[in-house]
């Protein structure tokens, strides 16, 4: 299994010119970066809110350039009390990203 949906990432290559869809995939790994670090942030102070808050914006960012499973655990992370510990959940997210940023590179060293 690929950490990116093949069907979307095909799609928004075809869709963009070549130097769009690396700046899409470019700017992608900024804000996964972005939004980590403000999920970590917030779960090691206890900021719930801001937890969800970097959540849902890592699952609309995820979901957009078709990283799925990322997306999902990002989605997981939005749920009300009662979803995954941070503890064990961020390591997972990491895991999704790294996974989704490799083959991300590897799609901007082909263009």
């Amino acid at each position: 299994m690929t950490a990116l949906d093949p069907d979307i990432t095909r799609q928004l290559a075809e869709d963009l010119p070549a130097e769009v869809f690396a700046t899409v995939l470019r700017t992608f790994e900024t804000d996964l970066a972005r939004l980590a670090a403000q999920m970590r942030e917030a779960a090691g102070s206890g900021d719930l809110e801001g937890y969800r808050r970097g959540a849902h914006g890592l699952a609309g960012a995820a979901g957009a350039i078709g990283a799925r499973r990322l997306e999902s655990l990002a989605r997981q992370a939005m749920q009300p009390a009662g979803g995954p510990d941070p503890a064990i959940l961020l390591p997972q997210l990491g895991d999704a990203a790294g996974a989704a940023l490799a083959e991300l590179a590897a799609l901007v060293a082909s263009l």
